[in-house]
């Protein structure tokens, strides 16, 4: 089983307007000196006025769930301020927790994906998905309708780039026939974490393109169950279900004193790496500033490692 790996996702996003947003550049700096395995970005391009789609498990939602920001809430673009993240840290991983992957052509996402990975020297993650709302595919001219089969198109398009001398396909809205796009990145390309709930077209799309899986929705007392199906659907897919590296999404829990409870946030472990998890995220709040943003990672990291045996 994979080392277990704490993972931090940065908040490129705000609800009020931010006069500065290169906290996040600080923020990275202090996840590479801390000592976390890797950083994450969530991805939204553009917003329509109705968010409902957020809740809606048949648009892509999740159940009771609302849109942190609402319509005219800031976002960053998420693949431009990985490569700013990019250039002010060493170590850490970059990684999209999910990036709106039909949003974006194929081989221009090929092209952006590959720069990352120069520039970081194989750093970056493609997690990959396909929202929950038809407004934004609509701005971008993409038939929401199709974003499951543009998704895979999109990543079939991407391996080939990635990995061939000289691509040969031709997809509904491409043709690669004798395209070459150089540099390549390291080795297998880059890894694509898969985006979805435990269903076959997703589990089709994990065994054929995943290096990790990304549950959406999943509760801690519905993961098992999850993990348990995906791995029965990935299996008779006929890929080695023990080959995907697992993501869990860890709760927020606020102890009395307003400060966040790492003892109980991270109790869980244990029993979830018995479960074959392997990355732990978290969307905790980290504080603006180097040296702030620095304590709080250390400490979250220390009490992971402590936690998983590491240290």
């Amino acid at each position: 089983m994979a080392e277990p790996q704490i993972t931090v996702g940065l908040r490129n996003f705000s609800r009020t307007p931010v006069p500065d947003w290169r906290f996040l550049l600080e923020q990275a700096r202090a996840a590479d000196d801390a000592g976390i395995d890797r950083v994450f970005l969530p991805d939204h391009v553009a917003f329509g006025t109705d968010l409902s789609g957020y809740a809606d498990p048949a648009s892509g939602g999740v159940t009771g769930a609302k849109q942190p920001t609402g319509a005219d809430g800031g976002w960053l673009e998420a693949l431009t301020t990985l490569g700013a993240l990019a250039a002010v840290t060493s170590r850490v991983r970059l990684a999209t927790n999910v990036l709106v992957v039909p949003l974006r052509r194929p081989v221009v996402l090929a092209k952006v994906a590959a720069t990352l990975d120069a520039l970081s020297h194989g750093r970056f993650e493609l997690g990959a998905g396909v929202g929950w709302q038809e407004a934004e595919y609509r701005a971008a001219g993409v038939p929401f309708s199709r974003r499951g089969a543009i998704l895979d198109e999109t990543l079939a398009a991407c391996q080939q780039l990635w990995n061939s001398p000289q691509a040969d396909l031709v997809g509904s809205s491409f043709d690669l026939t004798g395209i070459h796009m150089m540099p390549k990145p390291a080795a297998g390309g880059v890894p694509v974490w898969i985006g979805g709930r435990p269903l076959p077209r997703i589990a089709r799309r994990l065994a054929r393109f995943g290096a990790g899986w990304i549950p959406w929705g999943a509760t801690p007392e519905s993961y098992p169950d999850a993990i348990s199906t995906m791995r029965a659907l990935v299996e008779a897919e006929g890929r080695d279900f023990d080959t995907i590296r697992l993501a869990y999404s860890l709760p927020t829990l606020i102890a009395d004193n307003g400060a966040l409870d790492l003892s109980a946030m991270l109790a869980p472990v244990p029993a979830l790496l018995e479960l074959g998890i392997s990355d732990f995220r978290t969307l905790a709040r980290v504080p603006h500033g180097y040296d702030a943003a620095r304590e709080f990672l250390t400490g979250l990291d220390t009490a992971f490692r402590r936690q998983t045996h590491q240290r």
